[in-house]
């Protein structure tokens, strides 16, 4: 009885006893299972990210001076005729290729046409007189002042047709040049007076490009230049070559007006077209150039990322080689497999010229050097990264 009487007295005890090693118990584990997470975040290993990179590799590079421009044709006029007539003939359809001196419109000239043939007659019997003059005069029968006479009368008859087939001659409009003719502008029977348009012709073999470059451009520009046309700035599909660089530089813009001189065998190339230009400038060797993609902005300057085989950690550690060959084998096997991995550094670069999709590279980078081309928006100082050059910027066609 005394011992049950002792247990009862102690059951409170056991049983709070108890309650305190269950709490003890799980606020150890608690503390003992956030440790543990924690370390393992501390120690894991982030995985490998892929990027794709292109060796800095120096070599010849071909700046140039890009712009925009309009296409006009060389030789283009909007073509009218230089008397009042009415249309009589229409001798062209639209986009017509067109000779030098072909029949273009003919107006009518029926009155001109009578006038010059009773011109004509006039002339006839004006010679005929002139000789008769002569003719006497050598027989010693006629007067020396009715020779004068008749041929003064004869050059004015021949004069009068001159000047009447000159104006029958105004009522044929022609072409002034070889071309391409546009859409005709007028009609049969419409009257037409000096200075009416009657269709544009334009010279569409050879065209012309007008644009425009900063002063700054100035000085590298030269009568003679290549100059590449295209449609598109990853295009260019007609070469040609600067024919005229305006002297004064536009105080407004300080642009420089330049004209190039273009071939247009297929023309493709029309008048008034929006182009873009680009003129070549001469080569320069060992230049370091980049596709502008590798080229990372930020406050502080332009940097790039730089793939380089990580630093085993325990060399930092290795004063001497003796302390290196003393390292356990397991540790030395670390080390190798630590050395395999690929890491990136950010190298600040200095910048220069810039051309289509490449950027020239003053300062920072070296011969040899492996530059990271895409996946910079997911790397930071260190990362550990694994190169794929399946899918590569550097690789488009349109770079150097």
């Amino acid at each position: 009885m005394a011992i049950l009487r002792f247990l009862r007295r102690l059951l409170p005890y056991l049983l709070l006893l108890l309650i305190v090693a269950i709490c003890g118990g799980i606020i150890w584990f608690n503390m003992f299972r956030d440790k543990m997470i924690k370390n393992y975040f501390a120690t894991m290993q982030q995985p490998a990210l892929a990027v794709s990179t292109i060796t800095v590799d120096p070599a010849k590079w071909t700046p140039n001076i890009e712009a925009i421009g309009s296409a006009n044709a060389s030789e283009g006029v909007n073509l009218t005729v230089q008397v009042a007539g009415i249309v009589q003939k229409i001798a062209f359809k639209a986009n017509q290729r067109i000779k030098q001196g072909d029949l273009l419109v003919q107006l009518d000239d029926s009155i001109e046409q009578a006038d010059l043939a009773a011109a004509k007659a006039d002339a006839t019997l004006q010679e005929v007189n002139y000789k008769r003059a002569q003719t006497l005069r050598t027989q010693g029968v006629g007067a020396i002042s009715n020779v004068d006479t008749t041929r003064a009368a004869m050059e004015s008859a021949q004069a009068q047709v001159a000047k009447l087939q000159a104006t029958l001659d105004q009522k044929r409009l022609v072409a002034p040049f070889s071309g391409t003719i546009g859409i005709p502008q007028i009609d049969i029977g419409q009257y037409l007076t000096p200075g009416d348009v009657v269709a544009t012709l334009q010279n569409l073999d050879t065209m012309r490009v007008d644009f425009t470059v900063p002063e700054q451009s100035l000085s590298r520009l030269k009568i003679g230049q290549p100059v590449q046309v295209g449609f598109t700035s990853d295009k260019f599909e007609f070469s040609g070559k600067i024919i005229g660089i305006d002297p004064r530089i536009d105080p407004t813009t300080r642009l420089v007006s330049v004209r190039a001189q273009v071939q247009n065998p297929d023309r493709k190339l029309n008048p008034g077209q929006f182009v873009q230009i680009r003129v070549d400038l001469p080569v320069e060797n060992n230049i370091i150039a980049l596709p502008q993609t590798t080229v990372v902005t930020s406050l502080y300057g332009d940097y790039v990322f730089v793939v380089r085989p990580e630093k085993p950690k325990q060399e930092a550690a290795a004063s001497t080689p003796a302390e290196a060959d003393a390292k356990p084998d397991e540790d030395k096997q670390a080390d190798a497999k630590q050395a395999d991995r690929l890491a990136v550094q950010q190298v600040f670069v200095k910048l220069g010229r810039r051309t289509r999709d490449l950027v020239e590279v003053t300062s920072g980078l070296s011969d040899g050097d492996v530059v990271v081309t895409a996946g910079q928006n997911r790397l930071t100082q260190g990362a550990h990264v694994v190169v794929d050059n399946t899918i590569n910027p550097a690789d488009a066609p349109n770079q150097q």
